[in-house]
């Protein structure tokens, strides 16, 4: 066993420079990343009690990101990569202290705050995308995800439970808002710090700077498709598991209880699929997370009790890594093919593809508000994850035309290579 870590620990010694800082970076920054997720969400059905404004600000955040990746298109031709990414990530406490700061939580002041944090979203994976683009290739995308994935599902096992225990062991409605105010304020120390871990690295910006294309190549737009079917469920997956635990079990120690649960399982799950898969087994993992995510949301819907929101998150705790996974890598390759079609830079398809999540995050969204309105808030909780979850389903058809179509055109453009090297190795032949 002991040999065992330390073969691990030497393969990643192995990877270069700026891998490992990328990943110590995004380590620091993953004990934000579930405050965020889960417990904003939870603070504001706190104070206000209304999913519908769990909603809308996750609807502000996702407003945010694509206006704020196209400003970071612009803003990379003048600024180094690390200020922009380093910004974003502390952007995201700004955001919370805007959330904390309100007196009421009436939807302006929620937009607000959604606004800034989709700021912050927008700075922090658009630069996060390149940079992982850029420092990996097809052969250890697998493992880099893998790995990422593996450490914030680790940390999913402590942040959310200790931070659930810590509003709890608060008496009173005044302390337990002051305890959120101490974790904003511990949340925007750790942005600080992962600023710092990102300045070791040597990144470097883009070279092209034309960054806005509206006609792409087949392939492109068949990812684009895949995209919006990712997105639907981003549009209130995120805050869905605080507003269903939130209704039913009722407090924020549950909450972090109940997302804590089965995380050692899926983080080894993880590691390993990424450690020693290959890049032809990624369908394989993706299918297993979307059906596994299917069946979990199918379970909620039918139970709509404690054991069906438990079972939920459980499974949802491996059915998501087991997507990003898969779908991470896949969107990369894409882009490598395409990029060497069309000739344009990485970050052209890397904006382009949040307008792809961005219409099925308003899709996502949009689902659940209509059953909100149109029907009552408990029948929204309980069928639009599932409604969703069965649509996502598609992916798995839609994944495989894109890796059948990108291995023909990987084909293609390696044989036409090898064919124009031979042009040339004849053409001097001759010369000779």
């Amino acid at each position: 066993m002991f040999k065992k870590l330390i073969s691990e620990i030497d393969h990643f010694k192995s990877q270069t420079h700026n891998f490992r800082i990328l990943i110590f970076t995004n380590l620091v920054y993953a004990f934000v990343l579930p405050v965020i997720d889960i417990f904003v969400a939870a603070y504001i059905m706190r104070n206000s009690n209304d999913t519908s404004k769990v909603v809308i600000y996750q609807l502000a955040i996702y407003t945010g990101i694509p206006l704020t990746f196209l400003l970071n298109g612009f803003l990379l031709k003048h600024i180094n990569i690390r200020k922009l990414y380093s910004i974003g990530m502390m952007l995201s406490g700004v955001s919370m202290i805007i959330m904390m700061s309100l007196k009421t939580l009436d939807l302006i002041g929620v937009g607000i705050a959604g606004i800034t944090m989709g700021l912050s979203f927008g700075l922090y994976w658009s630069n996060r995308d390149y940079l992982a683009l850029a420092i990996t290739n097809d052969n250890n995308r697998n493992y880099y995800y893998g790995l990422e994935t593996f450490i914030y599902t680790i940390i999913a096992i402590v942040i959310p439970a200790a931070i659930g225990w810590f509003i709890q062991s608060k008496a009173g409605e005044d302390q337990k808002h002051a305890a959120y105010l101490i974790i904003t304020g511990i949340v925007f120390l750790i942005t600080v710090w992962a600023s710092i871990v990102c300045f070791r690295g040597n990144f470097d910006n883009p070279i092209q700077k034309q960054y806005i294309f509206f006609k792409f190549h087949p392939l492109w737009r068949r990812l684009l498709l895949l995209a919006s079917f990712k997105g639907l469920a981003q549009g209130f997956l995120v805050t869905a598991p605080a507003m269903l635990i939130f209704k039913i079990l009722g407090e924020e120690g549950a909450l972090g209880n109940a997302q804590s649960i089965g995380a050692i399982l899926a983080a080894a799950i993880i590691y390993f699929i990424g450690r020693f898969s290959k890049p032809s087994d990624r369908i394989k993992t993706f299918s297993a997370g979307l059906i596994l995510f299917a069946l979990g949301a199918c379970l909620n819907g039918f139970l709509f009790d404690k054991i069906g929101a438990i079972v939920f998150l459980l499974l949802l705790l491996i059915a998501k890594p087991l997507m990003d996974l898969a779908y991470f890598p896949i969107q990369l390759r894409v882009i490598d093919i395409v990029c060497r079609i069309e000739k344009r830079g990485e970050f052209a398809y890397i904006l382009n593809h949040e307008a792809g999540l961005y219409v099925g995050r308003l899709l996502g969204a949009g689902t659940f508000l209509a059953l909100y309105y149109a029907v009552s808030e408990d029948f929204a909780l309980r069928y639009a994850i599932g409604i969703i979850a069965l649509l996502q389903l598609c992916s798995v058809f839609i994944s495989k035309k894109i890796i059948r179509e990108g291995d023909r055109l990987s084909l293609e453009k390696t044989t036409e290579i090898d064919a124009k090297a031979l042009e040339e190795a004849a053409v001097k032949i001759t010369l000779k």
